[in-house]
């Protein structure tokens, strides 16, 4: 079995062991130094590499290439050619070159691109990735690639990571040389991504309108059962689930995605797959080919799989957990404390980076965590609220604490677990327990990012991260550079850090209406929504520290202003037109049906002498109901065209937008669904929740 899993994983990626075997020995070397010590583009190495990518695709049965990117839009996007290039004699003609390898273009002005490109300035790149290994996917070669307008801007989410893990690099490496360390050749970014998603059964799916349409239920009565049990969480995996894990399995690890832990979340229903950690491009794009790979198995199970943040009212949704660390080229983790962290330059420097970071630059970690359905999900006691903090745990917090005041730090032992069972065996305990209410916690030698929404790319999150710790490892490098006495330096960061910055550490409940009240009394930033979240993208402050680390431009900070509101409005749009159709041609249709039965036997039973107390009370009820409904349709029918019908900027009608879900549709949900408990399920014109979450 384990020889049949080494065959099996990355037999569809062109990876080392392939590139060893296939390329001369420079060439390697010199992708090989790219990929792992940010040396330049070498451009010899394309053809040579162009010549053996096409014949080992083409053993594994590709007949098609595709430059693999993803643009803001979030999803992987690409178009497939052929290696055919003419025919001759009846022969087709194969060519694929170093410049088709390396060089690609693209329709950019039918992707996102919030004004840098107009409709007319059509051209758009895509640039081999030489540091993420290309794989085959059915009949094609996925080459991964960035996304750039004519004129340079990223248009595209892997982009502004590439810039980022540079940015990183380039500051991390002076501290370290400033510590001491003269051998470390690198630093990068490394990240494992843990993707929550739904499934439900596919005939059940194609007989609801918002499924298929917005990937989320808009209507929907609460079940007699959802979560309360607690029952589906870590429990036993339905058979036919666990068969389609099993292949979703198999095909990541034919691409050489490390998929390692799966297991029931919390809600019926609901799941999670994560991966092995890898450097943050490459797990960027192990995330979108986890994605893609996830609903495309699903079908072949006959399942539907629901990514959206909140596909179910009543229920948790779905996050996306990113682990977060930086290491060397060597393996050193700079966030691993050891036994002694307050006796580690690096830990501790590092660390002081990271807080700094996150307090400075709370509303960009917010912002890169922003997307419509994760407006529903943050805040509810399933996933952190938007209120930004730092869970450090009790051993690190009081010793940064000690340092900081200049004490000398008394340290307990880590005691053992008791569990009273003489047999089991003696387990040492951690520093401190696990907070899972934290959006950024230190969970050993890493952070997690918990806001982050299970229907994003991790680009902004990790382009986000690697940028603002970058901007503040360059200050501290400044600082060191210069140092007579770098111990005394580092002594006065972490007291800096501790007494500027401090508040955003956090070790208890962060769902408590205390930390709310104690957040606002810190001067933590609480952004509530996506849209007051995308302000983050034209602060000042964070244009400038953007363009110091060559991580966006300015113009690109404005765009991905005016896309994140475009993208809002556009996906409250039509969830509201939706909800206008579903009510409209279903759900009332099939209560004036229910409608019209129960009247007659009411009036029958009435005519025969025998009154029904009960079938009038329901006639009552359903009138009543009905009228809501349709009165709260006519509310956001009038309210959406009104909306259309204005001349409003990107931002106001983003507002628009947002009143509009929290008021006519939310009043047109009430209604329906009130109604959906009065109308039996054989006229309900679509599956109810309970179908949904159990009939798997």
């Amino acid at each position: 079995m384990a020889n049949e899993l080494f065959g099996l994983f990355g037999s569809h990626l062109f990876d080392d062991r392939v590139m060893r075997e296939r390329l001369p020995l420079s060439v390697y070397e010199s992708l090989r130094e790219i990929r792992d010590e940010g040396k330049p583009w070498n451009p010899e190495v394309a053809d040579i590499v162009a010549d053996a990518m096409q014949a080992w695709a083409m053993e594994q049965g590709a007949t098609h290439y595709i430059h693999w990117f993803s643009p803001m839009t979030g999803t992987g996007s690409g178009k497939h050619d052929s290696f055919i290039d003419g025919v001759k004699q009846g022969e087709p003609i194969l060519n694929f070159s170093g410049k088709m390898l390396a060089k690609g273009e693209s329709d950019a002005s039918s992707f996102p691109s919030g004004g840098l490109r107009a409709t007319f300035e059509a051209r758009g790149y895509t640039a081999w990735d030489p540091t993420s290994p290309a794989f085959v996917l059915g009949t094609t070669l996925y080459i991964p690639t960035a996304f750039c307008a004519y004129t340079g801007e990223a248009l595209d989410q892997k982009t502004p990571v590439l810039r980022s893990m540079q940015a990183l690099n380039k500051q991390a490496l002076r501290v370290l040389r400033a510590l001491g360390d003269t051998e470390t050749v690198s630093v990068q970014p490394t990240v494992g991504a843990e993707q929550e998603y739904f499934l439900v059964d596919k005939d059940l799916f194609d007989r609801r309108l918002d499924l298929k349409v917005c990937g989320h239920t808009l209507l929907g009565a609460k079940p007699p059962k959802g979560q309360e049990l607690e029952d589906h969480y870590y429990g036993s995996i339905n058979e036919r689930v666990r068969e389609f894990m099993r292949e979703l399995d198999e095909e990541l690890w034919r691409l050489g995605v490390p998929a390692k832990t799966e297991h029931n979340e919390v809600a019926p229903g609901q799941y999670e797959l994560a991966s092995v950690f890898a450097t943050a491009n490459i797990a960027c794009d192990h995330n979108q080919i986890m994605m893609e790979l996830m609903r495309k198995v699903a079908l072949r199970h006959n399942f539907a799989c629901l990514l959206h943040e909140k596909p179910f009212a009543g229920v948790n949704g779905s996050g996306k957990h990113n682990n977060w660390s930086i290491v060397t080229n060597t393996g050193k983790n700079l966030l691993n404390p050891t036994d002694k962290p307050e006796e580690n330059p690096v830990f501790l420097v590092t660390l002081c980076a990271v807080l700094t970071a996150a307090d400075k630059y709370a509303d960009l970690l917010r912002l890169s965590a922003s997307c419509p359905g994760n407006e529903e999900r943050l805040g509810g006691n399933e996933a952190p609220p938007a209120v930004v903090s730092i869970f450090l745990g009790n051993a690190l917090t009081h010793m940064l604490q000690e340092l900081a005041e200049g004490h000398a730090l008394q340290k307990e032992e880590r005691g053992a677990l008791l569990t009273g069972v003489k047999s089991l065996p003696l387990l040492k305990l951690d520093d401190s327990d696990r907070n899972r209410t934290s959006p950024f916690a230190f969970t050993g030698n890493k952070f997690e990012f918990r806001m982050v929404g299970a229907s994003q790319s991790i680009g902004l999150a990790n382009a986000v991260t690697n940028a603002i710790v970058a901007d503040v490892l360059h200050d501290f490098a400044d600082k060191l550079e210069g140092a007579d006495d770098v111990s005394a330096v580092v002594r006065e960061i972490v007291a800096e850090t501790w007494h500027a910055h401090g508040r955003i550490i956090f070790n208890g409940n962060n769902y408590s209406a205390e930390w709310a009240a104690e957040a606002a009394r810190r001067g933590l930033p609480n952004i509530q929504s996506m849209v007051d979240a995308a302000d983050g993208f034209i602060a000042e402050k964070n244009v400038a520290m953007f363009e110091r680390t060559k991580v966006f431009t300015a113009a690109e900070c404005r765009s991905r202003y005016e896309i994140t509101l475009e993208t809002y409005a556009k996906h409250i749009h039509i969830d509201a037109s939706t909800m206008l159709e579903m009510a409209g041609r279903s759900l009332l249709p099939a209560s004036y049906e229910y409608l019209s039965r129960v009247s007659r036997a009411e009036y029958y039973a009435e005519r025969n002498g025998c009154a029904c107390a009960s079938a009038k009370a329901q006639v009552e009820k359903l009138c009543v109901t009905i009228d809501k409904t349709a009165g709260a349709m006519e509310a956001l029918r009038r309210a959406l065209h009104a909306l259309d019908t204005a001349h409003l900027g990107e931002k106001a009608r983003a507002d628009a937008c947002r009143a509009l879900r929290e008021h006519e549709m939310a009043a047109l949900r009430e209604a329906a669904d009130e109604l959906e408990e009065l109308v039996p399920q054989t006229y309900w014109p679509m599956p109810d929740y309970c179908e949904l979450l159990f009939d798997l």
